[in-house]
């Protein structure tokens, strides 16, 4: 690595989720290949969670204070000093606008990582890795550059290279991918119960992420039911689990995305408000089916979905073709071109300035 680093305050802790910290993460593997190293500051709950972060050649530093506070902002300072990275990018909603007000006085381009829009931003970057908001929804400062939409979601590259493979619905028998992601309600337990007891679900297979509190769980009935449920927490595993679906059940998180960016049907769970329009654009795009709320989504209604898209295979195949035009799958690449053109363009108003 030659280039000025990227320094990303996120956290992942079981509180919070760990959905910022996946897809920061994403990012970062895109700037990798441009030859910047990058730096987490991060809380991490648990920290083996520090493992998967060094896997991709990036730095792991134990964050000691809570976003946004004062103590934060000052060890955050510190590591600017420090590293002196050409960026620093903060995804978390308690990055106030005072706290990123004074991360852009430290100097470095202040990158804002939001899917929320709750307040004005002070950041140079800020980037909606989703759909669920557009560019009008941001009240920003003058120069402040907004990316959104279906072209900067983020996806995987091994999920990404599936879509290469995928051109046409695998064969029979029926399998069924489960991925909720953080799943706060555990409907990945739920929707076993429910495909455990239709004949025609020849397997099904569990993304879960390796450190949810249910895993364990997960592992023991999957060792009850073996040969017919089968779990994948590493994105090799994930990639092949996709390449052989049928359809999905899920929640409308970054996973949605990269199973319309690969072709896969899917019906939709909601369990985060912030996701809502977003399982919503997917359903109106023909992507997926939404079932609705999680607390009014009942196992009958979950139950007749499966039956439905089981039997009607031209349903499914329309569904996969409408995921694969929404989603390219080359958001990542796309936001690392912005970045460098702003921080070239950075770099020759601070030239001028010095002349």
């Amino acid at each position: 690595m030659t280039r000025e680093p990227v320094l990303m305050r996120v956290d992942g802790t079981r509180a919070m989720g760990w959905e910022h910290l996946a897809r920061t993460m994403v990012f970062a593997s895109a700037l990798q290949r441009r030859r910047r190293p990058c730096h987490f500051l991060s809380d991490l709950q648990p920290t083996i969670l520090a493992g998967q972060i060094k896997r991709g050649d990036n730095q792991w530093i134990p964050a000691e204070h809570p976003v946004g506070t004062p103590e934060d902002l000052e060890q955050l300072a510190r590591e600017v000093h420090r590293i002196k990275p050409a960026a620093v990018l903060v995804d978390s909603p308690h990055g106030t606008p005072e706290y990123l007000a004074e991360l852009a006085n430290l100097g470095p381009m202040v990158i804002s990582f939001d899917h929320q829009a709750e307040y004005r931003f002070a950041s140079q970057l800020i980037v909606h890795p989703a759909m669920n908001k557009s560019v009008a929804d941001y009240d920003v400062c003058p120069g402040t550059q907004v990316l959104a939409g279906k072209r900067y979601t983020l996806v995987r590259p091994g999920i990404r290279r599936v879509r290469l493979v995928r051109g046409q619905e695998p064969q029979l028998p029926i399998r069924v991918v489960v991925g909720f992601g953080d799943d706060p309600h555990n409907w990945t337990g739920r929707a076993l119960d429910i495909l455990l007891g239709m004949n025609d679900v020849a397997r099904v297979d569990i993304l879960a992420r390796s450190v949810h509190p249910e895993l364990p769980q997960w592992q023991k009935l999957a060792e009850t039911h073996k040969g017919r449920i089968t779990i994948a927490t590493e994105t090799a595993e994930m990639a092949k689990r996709i390449s052989r679906c049928h359809f999905a059940l899920c929640d409308a998180n970054q996973w949605a995305y990269e199973l319309a960016c690969v072709g896969v049907p899917m019906l939709l769970i909601v369990q985060d408000e912030a996701q809502w329009r977003a399982a919503e654009m997917l359903e109106e795009e023909g992507a997926a089916t939404l079932l609705g709320w999680h607390e009014s989504v009942n196992p009958k209604t979950v139950r007749m979905a499966v039956e439905n898209l089981i039997e009607d295979q031209s349903e499914r195949r329309m569904m996969a073709r409408c995921g694969r035009l929404l989603i390219d799958g080359r958001g990542p690449d796309r936001l690392v071109n912005a970045l460098e053109i702003m921080l070239q363009a950075q770099r020759r108003t601070v030239r001028r300035e010095a002349a």
